[in-house]
């Protein structure tokens, strides 16, 4: 485990910080906003989601609080994520927009979304919006182990998150470290390579073994906690056995030279995984991932290009 106890009942990662992150989440990264998104956070909520991802770059934060709004659940049963985005000047500024659009006096866990310009001058700002109340957490997104480190360094407060592109197939063994080193827990997305991995053959052999589809066996096999990101009911539905799966068959059958000799094991495995790639539905490969989903190497494409990645 990166960072922190399971809780009694399994379902959150005790985070640094002492608050409690749920282990299954919602992501809407390419949810329009409007009526298909609140629909996708109904949806999770009524099938006991209880962590909902959204970042000030996806424009659908307003459809995330009228979901929530209407799901009328007490506000302190559902965990809220958002993300800064980069491309603005002033964290604590964007984070009161992000506050009014969800209409929530206060988010869970407030994430840098990437380190565009460096890693470290968004930061301070990062600190303040948690002084002031407006995220219980904040954290990192796709920032690499130096600049994690980097953050640490500088800071006055660590992260207590950071979001990475993370899976079986690409196992960051050295960013897991550095994430387990300073206590900060690491959240993956892409762990099925945004549908890549489905078609793997060792994958595929696995999952036959086992009894389980490709998808479900991949999560079960290298994760410990899920985050879909479909705006459909079905993923929603299936992404909870995947949970489920976290010790089923797949994680015995897989070694370490079936998969890669760098596989997680119940010491290292991530604290979170975004993926609504783990979720079987009638997408197939097409069902992407939760909070920033970023295929390939686009993570480092876009921050080149200057553009916001999906993470």
């Amino acid at each position: 485990m990166t960072v922190g106890p399971v809780t009694a009942d399994g379902r959150a990662r005790v985070l640094a910080d002492g608050n409690q992150m749920p282990m299954l989440g919602l992501g809407v990264w390419q949810v329009p906003n409007g009526p298909e998104c609140v629909n996708a956070v109904r949806w999770a909520l009524d099938l006991g989601y209880r962590h909902i991802d959204t970042a000030q770059a996806y424009g659908n934060e307003e459809s995330v609080g009228k979901a929530l709004r209407d799901s009328a659940l007490p506000r302190d049963q559902v965990f809220i994520t958002t993300k800064f985005y980069p491309g603005r000047k002033d964290p604590v500024a964007e984070a009161e927009q992000s506050l009014r659009r969800l209409g929530v006096d206060q988010v869970d866990l407030y994430l840098v979304h990437w380190p565009q310009g460096g890693p470290l001058w968004a930061w301070p700002g990062m600190e303040r919006a948690r002084e002031l109340g407006y995220a219980r957490s904040v954290g990192i997104s796709n920032f690499s182990a130096r600049e994690l480190e980097e953050v640490i360094a500088a800071g006055t407060i660590p992260p207590a998150v950071n979001q990475i592109q993370f899976s079986s197939l690409q196992y960051r063994r050295a960013l897991l470290d550095a994430c387990q080193r300073w206590s900060v827990a690491l959240e993956a997305y892409s762990p099925l390579g945004t549908g890549r991995h489905l078609s793997n053959e060792t994958v595929n052999r696995i999952a036959q073994q086992a009894a389980r589809t490709p998808a479900r066996c991949s999560c079960a096999g290298a994760f410990s906690t899920v985050f879909p990101s479909s705006p459909s009911r079905p993923t929603a539905r299936e992404s909870t056995k995947t949970r489920r799966s976290s010790t089923s068959p797949c994680q015995m059958r897989t070694s370490p030279s079936s998969m890669r000799s760098t596989r997680p094991t119940a010491q290292t495995a991530p604290s979170n995984v975004s993926g609504g790639e783990c979720a079987d539905t009638a997408r197939g490969a097409e069902a992407e991932p939760h909070l920033a989903v970023v295929a390939g190497g686009r993570v480092s494409e876009e921050r080149s290009a200057g553009r916001s990645p999906p993470g």
